[in-house]
């Protein structure tokens, strides 16, 4: 094997031990091979394999990754090397990460659940998922910064002038009086967090996102075998402990992506008046399939729903929403 790049690393304890280690990249035949070596007594010690394979971008991978993690562990180099989560990161995201961290540390709990509970009526009342509105992060970020003009809210990431044009009075209002710790702009962000904890962070968002990815697809390959087995939404529900709106999320994702799911959304929607349907369509036919809350408007009265039944609503109405789609693809194209 031909080794390419050889590391010391050392970490101090607290009684004044230290630990040595070694990482190295070597290549054979075509193959990059990752290792790190510990020798904590001068004598052969731990030997871990953090990758092997034909990929560069898979072995850089896996170094970055696994040196930092041994950096916030308190590994230090002998010679210095750059592993940080921030390299390679464009303008724009390396002014936003260190915000998204600082806030995930001191956003104002109150703030925060005030901002939560305004949320949620909002999108009720829109008829949107509650993360269309605001997502937590932005909302981490409002209850962290406390901004207490529009111009100060248009500085955070993720609020633009369509938000600031529907939401800013509101949000302005919990905000109004509230101490905050710095002032807009917030470029002092960067120097006021410590880099190690900000790429520590940065890992785990990393790894957080990769397992949320992982198990958004096996949701969706339940939903499928479900879909293909005539079983109904509640029986997935309670297998999965998933809310049913985000089922339904990625239940139009799967029928965007091409899997055949007319089986299934006609079973569901079997439990549901004919004259229901046939008046959502027609709306549907009329106003459009964007937006949902028009469409409910058109087939209930504000007295004949409870919160609950309107959830129920908005399900059926996701549901007829994917075979209307469907049916005016099919339409549109023998017409073209």
């Amino acid at each position: 094997m031909n080794l390419m790049f050889l590391n010391s690393m050392e970490k101090t304890t607290a009684e004044g031990e230290v630990f040595t280690a070694q990482v190295s990249i070597g290549e054979s035949e075509g193959s990059w091979i990752v290792m790190w070596n510990e020798s904590p007594d001068e004598g052969l010690g731990a030997a871990e394999t953090w990758y092997e394979g034909s990929e560069w971008s898979g072995m850089m991978k896996a170094f970055r990754e696994r040196v930092f993690a041994k950096q916030c562990e308190g590994y230090t180099p002998l010679l210095e090397m750059q592993v940080s989560e921030m390299d390679g990161l464009d303008g724009r995201m390396a002014y936003m990460q260190p915000l998204h961290f600082y806030s995930e540390r001191h956003a104002q709990e109150e703030l925060y659940e005030a901002l939560r509970q305004w949320r949620f009526k909002q999108a009720s009342q829109e008829g949107k998922a509650p993360f269309i509105v605001a997502t937590n992060r932005l909302l981490k970020m409002i209850s962290a910064f406390v901004p207490q003009t529009e111009e100060e809210l248009l500085q955070l990431p993720g609020f633009g002038k369509t938000k600031a044009a529907s939401y800013s009075e509101a949000i302005l209002a919990l905000t109004a009086g509230r101490e905050r710790m710095g002032s807009f702009p917030l470029t002092w962000v960067e120097s006021a967090v410590d880099p190690a904890e900000l790429n520590a962070w940065l890992l785990g968002e990393k790894e957080r996102k990769l397992k949320a990815e992982a198990d958004k697809q096996e949701v969706k390959r339940r939903l499928l075998e479900a879909a293909q087995r005539g079983a109904k939404l509640d029986e997935v529900q309670e297998e999965t402990k998933i809310q049913r709106r985000n089922l339904l999320l990625w239940l139009e994702e799967l029928d965007r992506d091409g899997y055949d799911l007319e089986a299934f959304i006609e079973a569901m929607l079997e439990e549901v008046e004919e004259a229901r349907i046939a008046a959502a369509w027609q709306a549907f036919e009329q106003q459009g399939d964007r937006y949902l809350k028009p469409i409910l408007q058109a087939v209930f009265t504000s007295e004949e729903l409870s919160a609950k039944d309107s959830d129920r609503a908005y399900e059926w109405l996701r549901l007829l929403r994917m075979k209307y789609r469907k049916a005016n693809a099919v339409r549109q194209s023998a017409a073209s």
